[in-house]
C-alpha cells in the first residue's frame, strides 16, 4: 500500500505544471530543442496573457540548492568554473540545463553571459539569444547584478513561454558567475531599461531565481563536460531531484548499445542533491547518461535525462 501511494504522488508530481516552460507543449512529440524552440513564436495564441518579468520574480528568500551551487576557483588562479545555463526540451516542456565552463577570472560575469549567448557545447542544449549581441558592461547597484546588452538582444524567435524561460536563463547564469545566488538581476540594452521584450514579456525591475524545482532539467550531469577527456575509472557527478532519490545511469558505447549500468542514490529524495557514481571503461569513446527513477511506468511521460559524451584514454 505504502508503494501504491508513493507512486500515485510521484506520478502527481510529474504531472505538476510548470509556470515558466512550455505548459501547451506536454503531448507534443520529440523534437530537436532547437526546432522546438522555433515554434515557440507562432504558439502564443490561446496562452495566458504573458507576465510582466517583475510579475514572475520570486522573493529573495526562494529557495535555492545545490543544483545552483556557485563556481569553484581552479589551481592556476587565472580562471574559474562556472554554471552557464542553456534549454533542453523534457516531459514537462522547456527548462534550464547547466554546462561548466572555465572561463576568465578577471571579469567571470561577463565571459558567463557572453558563453550563454554563444551557445552551448551539448548538442542537447540550446540558447534563443540573439549570437550577434554584445555584453556591454556588467555591475553592481544597491544589490543588484546589472546587465547591459546591446540592442540585438532585443531580437529573439520565442513565444511568452520561452521568453520567460530566456529571462530565468540570464538570471540564473549572471547569479552563479557572481556567486550570489540570491541576488536580484535587472537588464538594461544599451544603457536604458529593456521594458519590452521579445513582444513577449516584460523586464522592468529586478528579478531574481525562480524555484529551481519549476525551471532546471531534475537530474544533471556537472562533471564529465561534454567532449572531456578521462582515464578510467571515470567519476561522474552532479545534482538531481528525484523520486526516493534515486538516479539511474548508463553508459553507451558508439553503436548505442549499453556496456554498463546501474543507479545510485543523492543525499535526499525529491528536492535537489549532489550524486556521484564511479565506472571502469576499456579506452573509447562513450556517452554516459543519467535519468530520473520512473515507478510510474511512464504514467508521468517521458523521464527526464542528461547525457555527456567523453573519450577514455
Amino acid at each position: 500500500m505504502r508503494r501504491m501511494l508513493l507512486h500515485r504522488r510521484r506520478a502527481a508530481t510529474a504531472r505538476r505544471p510548470v509556470p515558466v516552460a512550455a505548459r501547451a507543449r506536454r503531448s507534443r512529440p520529440i523534437v530537436t530543442v532547437i526546432a522546438a524552440l522555433a515554434l515557440l513564436a507562432g504558439c502564443t495564441t490561446g496562452e495566458p496573457a504573458a507576465p510582466s518579468a517583475s510579475a514572475t520574480a520570486t522573493t529573495p528568500g526562494a529557495p535555492t540548492s545545490s543544483a545552483t551551487s556557485t563556481p569553484t576557483s581552479t589551481s592556476t588562479g587565472a580562471t574559474v568554473d562556472v554554471p552557464v545555463y542553456y534549454v533542453i526540451d523534457t516531459r514537462t516542456g522547456f527548462r534550464l540545463a547547466r554546462e561548466i565552463r572555465t572561463l576568465s577570472a578577471a571579469d567571470a560575469v561577463r565571459a558567463a553571459v557572453e558563453a550563454m549567448i554563444a551557445g552551448p557545447a551539448d548538442p542537447d542544449y540550446a540558447t534563443t539569444w540573439n549570437p550577434a549581441t554584445t555584453v556591454l558592461g556588467v555591475q553592481q547597484t544597491a544589490g543588484t547584478l546589472l546587465v547591459d546588452l546591446s540592442s540585438d538582444a532585443r531580437t529573439a524567435n520565442v513565444g511568452s513561454a520561452g521568453a520567460a524561460l530566456m529571462i530565468q536563463q540570464l538570471v540564473y547564469t549572471v547569479t552563479a558567475a557572481a556567486e550570489q545566488p540570491t541576488a536580484p538581476v535587472m537588464l538594461t540594452i544599451a544603457g536604458s531599461p529593456a521594458g519590452e521584450l521579445w513582444g513577449a514579456v516584460v523586464w522592468d525591475s529586478p528579478v531574481v531565481r525562480a524555484d529551481p524545482i519549476d525551471v532546471l532539467l531534475l537530474v544533471q550531469i556537472d562533471r564529465p563536460t561534454e567532449g572531456a577527456t578521462s582515464t578510467s575509472p571515470v567519476t561522474v557527478s552532479g545534482d538531481a531531484a528525484v523520486f526516493e532519490a534515486t538516479v539511474v545511469w548508463k553508459v553507451l558505447d558508439t553503436t548505442g548499445a549499453t556496456v554498463r549500468s546501474g543507479f545510485t542514490m543523492t543525499s535526499e529524495g525529491q528536492t535537489f542533491a549532489p550524486y556521484s557514481f564511479t565506472v571502469a571503461l576499456d579506452p573509447g569513446t562513450y556517452t554516459v547518461v543519467v535519468t530520473e527513477d520512473d515507478p510510474s511506468g511512464g504514467e508521468g511521460g517521458t523521464p527526464m535525462s542528461d547525457s555527456r559524451t567523453l573519450t577514455v584514454t
